[in-house]
């Protein structure tokens, strides 16, 4: 209920119900009643039950619960701001501001940043968080001396280690920034910047077109004008300040011309998942063999590498990572032919269509007999003999015995051949499965019979083709119980386990003398 509402009768105290048009004496009410004031409230309060009242203000504050909980979250992004491209040659310096980030966020975010602008390109900042729970802004400096006038984009990332107990999380953004001409107006500049960001902010607010002139009464009566011009939204400021000057040049302007400040919204980005850790990583290892037979030499030496260089055989400081030596009648020698072997003789590298050998040797090497050229990259197919050297013949040979999509099998077939042979890897790549194009293997006979191995997660596996079953090759690991190993084999992660022996020998020999 209400009191009468008719405005010509304003001192008319009857009540009247909801839904009435007129009270007890006739005065019409108005249909359209405003809210009632704090007044009109507390004398309606009266006529309310109190358990109407308690059931009123308990859907309040429901609702007001509902309105506070459709309130949308803050949406993370990076305020940047005092960019000022009028400064064409020289140093700028970019203020930083994260914004937005849920409460429950670390402390500290990693900051990367990626542009051909940044001197320190891939350098690792921190946002850190005050007491307050604002964000301390980092700043970024660079010169656009020489620079090549136009865009340049950085891309920025925001990475949480730990994120209230998940897994780490990241953002990702890109900043454009304009580097002009040297004789680039700044009215150009602010065309240029502003066809490339929709959600703009010059120093402030206000949008639209702003006009300002006829400034003559201030300057003429003697006072003191102080203009703040605020632009938002690709809006234009237009000041004539004409009239300040006056006809003899007199009156004085001081302009303040702003800098450029945006909002870049990170977008929440999927980190991949982190490997699960190899047991035994290792880019090279060696499977030893306790009883050799013609398949399967006494050194079967892995390596996963990009690149994988050919060298010379050296105890210390060693150039290559594939070490060769000349095998004789009694063995390796690491004199004699074997010092034809240059330091870095040749390089074996993978590619999309397969391995290829490049010779970077001084002595040169053979391919079926040709010389195939210094720096010439050339691929390699299944049943090619390699000689080193060019010069001397029998130095060290082999032969490409099994290609497949992620490996490459060499065997010796010289003095050598019962002492080892050598498998290399693409890094971290499984082999194709069997229908899939690029899966096919090429092998010769004498590598039909080697196991099937591969690496990945930073270590080296074996591959089981009739169950499909994986098994990390480790120390411990019983290799004579997986398909393709016979005998005893024992894995090491070193390429040459004997060289250990050799040296321990060498330094008890060398203590024994001392002693002496």
């Amino acid at each position: 209920m209400h009191r009468c509402a008719s405005s010509d009768h304003p001192h008319c105290t009857h009540w009247v119900l909801p839904g009435e048009t007129q009270c007890a004496h006739g005065h019409a009410q108005p249909q359209d009643r405003p809210a009632a004031g704090a007044a009109s409230a507390a004398a309606d309060a009266f006529e309310t039950p109190s358990y109407d009242m308690i059931r009123e203000l308990r859907s309040a504050r429901g609702n007001g619960a509902a309105v506070r909980a459709a309130v949308p979250a803050p949406r993370p992004h990076l305020h940047v701001s005092g960019y000022d491209p009028r400064a064409a040659g020289g140093r700028h310096a970019v203020k930083l501001e994260l914004r937005g980030m849920p409460p429950e966020a670390p402390a500290e975010m990693a900051l990367l940043l990626q542009s051909d602008l940044l001197a320190d390109s891939g350098a690792r900042m921190a946002f850190r968080r005050g007491p307050g729970g604002d964000w301390r802004p980092l700043f970024i400096e660079f010169s656009s001396r020489g620079r090549e006038h136009g865009q340049y984009r950085i891309d920025a990332e925001v990475h949480a280690q730990a994120f209230a107990g998940d897994a780490a999380r990241a953002w990702a953004a890109t900043l454009v920034l304009l580097v002009p001409r040297p004789d680039a107006t700044l009215g150009d500049i602010h065309q240029t910047f502003l066809s490339t960001h929709k959600n703009v902010r010059i120093h402030a607010d206000d949008g639209a077109i702003t006009r300002l002139q006829g400034l003559a009464q201030g300057p003429a009566a003697g006072g003191t004008l102080d203009i703040d011009v605020r632009a938002r939204n690709a809006s234009i400021a237009q000041l004539d300040f004409a009239a300040f000057r006056g006809d003899n040049g007199g009156g004085k302007v001081s302009l303040a011309l702003p800098t450029l400040a945006w909002d870049e919204d990170l977008v929440e980005i999927d980190l991949p998942a982190a490997p699960s850790a190899h047991p035994c990583p290792a880019s090279s290892a060696c499977l030893v063999q306790t009883e050799p037979d013609a398949g399967f030499p006494r050194h079967l030496r892995l390596f996963a590498l990009d690149e994988c260089v050919l060298g010379r055989f050296e105890m210390a400081h060693a150039e290559a990572d594939l070490l060769l030596q000349h095998h004789g009648e009694h063995g390796p020698d690491a004199g004699g032919l074997t010092r034809r072997l240059s330091g870095r003789h040749a390089v074996i590298r993978a590619t999309r269509h397969g391995f290829e050998i490049e010779d970077v040797s001084r002595y040169g090497l053979l391919l079926d007999g040709v010389w195939p050229g210094k720096h010439k990259p050339v691929p390699l197919r299944l049943g090619l003999r390699i000689d080193l050297t060019a010069s001397i013949r029998g130095v060290v040979t082999l032969v490409v015995t099994a290609l497949l999509d992620h490996a490459l099998v060499l065997h010796r077939v010289d003095a050598g051949g019962a002492a080892e042979c050598f498998m290399l890897l693409v890094p971290e790549r499984r082999p194709a499965p069997p229908g899939v194009e690029g899966s096919g293997a090429l092998t010769l006979p004498r590598a039909a019979a080697m196991p099937l191995l591969f690496h990945r997660d930073g270590g080296f596996w074996h591959l089981d083709q009739a169950s499909g079953r994986e098994t990390p090759l480790t120390p411990a690991s019983a290799l004579e119980r997986l398909a393709g190993f016979h005998g005893r084999v024992r894995f090491t992660a070193r390429p040459r386990p004997e060289d250990a022996h050799e040296g321990e020998r060498r330094r008890t020999i060398a203590a024994a003398a001392l002693n002496a």
